[in-house]
This record gives structure tokens, C-alpha cells and sequence, in this order.
């Protein structure tokens, strides 16, 4: 999939992916900032990712865990800090939801700040019924 924005590219091309900036983004994350290297690889590795270009330049990621069936697991946007404020965020969530392969798949995603984001996408909170087991190495820290 390839959407272009402007001077942008959304893609979901792997080989596309500056696999430094993108662990750059996630270490400056609230979310991801204690995942190893290693670990960010195999994520991007088992997922399906986009990313968004300005040029060779990438300036945004989302990431996608999916069975393509039932569910997807949105995870991991960045949008790099001086690109913010222009819309990218809204354009990269917009392609990845209204994409043929996720327009009718239930969609899953945890924020702890961008909830007004995720509603334009109607995404909704759901406080009530989902849980999270942090793996074995989180835990024990």
C-alpha cells in the first residue's frame, strides 16, 4: 500500500523502514522506551508497519498486529517531533483504518493521551472490558 499526502508517502513497504530512527522513536516513547533493540526488531519483523516519508526521510511509524480476520492491534505511532502539527498522524491512521484490509476488522489500540486522535477514527474508550498480563521480564522489575 502506498497513499500519498502532500510531499509525503505512507507505506507499508518493510523495506522501506530506517529500522534506526524507527528504534530512535520508540525509545523517546512513554510505551516502548524500555524495549530492547532486539526486541523492537522481532516487533517489526511478526508485524505489518507503515511508515511515513518525507523523501528517503522517515518521520512516522505505526505498527499492526493483526489475523486479518477478527482483529488488528494498532500500536507504536510516532510521528517524529519536528513533523508534528501537520496532519501526518490523522493521514497515517486514516490509511491504515480505511484500508481494505482493516475497514472491517474490529480494531484494538491503548493510549494513555491521544484518545481524541483514535475517536476520529471511531475508536472508542472501553475501560470495562479488556485486561493486560505485562510479560514475565516487566513484571519482575
Amino acid at each position: 500500500m502506498n497513499f500519498v499526502y502532500g510531499e509525503y508517502l505512507i507505506s507499508d513497504l518493510k523495506e522501506k523502514i530506517d529500522l534506526p530512527a524507527v528504534k530512535g522513536f520508540l525509545a523517546r516513547s512513554y510505551w516502548a522506551n524500555k524495549r530492547s533493540e532486539e526486541i523492537i526488531e522481532k516487533s517489526i519483523h511478526s508485524s505489518i508497519c507503515y511508515g511515513i516519508y518525507k523523501a528517503e526521510i522517515q518521520v512516522g511509524f505505526a505498527r499492526v498486529v493483526t489475523d486479518e480476520a477478527t482483529m488488528f492491534w494498532l500500536c507504536d505511532v510516532f510521528i517524529h517531533e519536528d513533523y508534528r502539527g501537520q496532519g501526518l498522524g490523522k493521514k497515517l491512521i486514516e490509511a491504515i483504518t480505511q484500508s481494505d484490509r482493516f475497514k472491517n476488522v474490529m480494531g484494538l489500540l491503548g493510549t494513555l493521551d491521544a484518545h481524541e486522535l483514535y475517536e476520529h477514527y471511531q475508536f472508542h474508550r472501553n475501560q470495562d472490558r479488556f485486561m493486560v498480563r505485562l510479560p514475565d521480564d516487566l513484571r519482575e522489575r
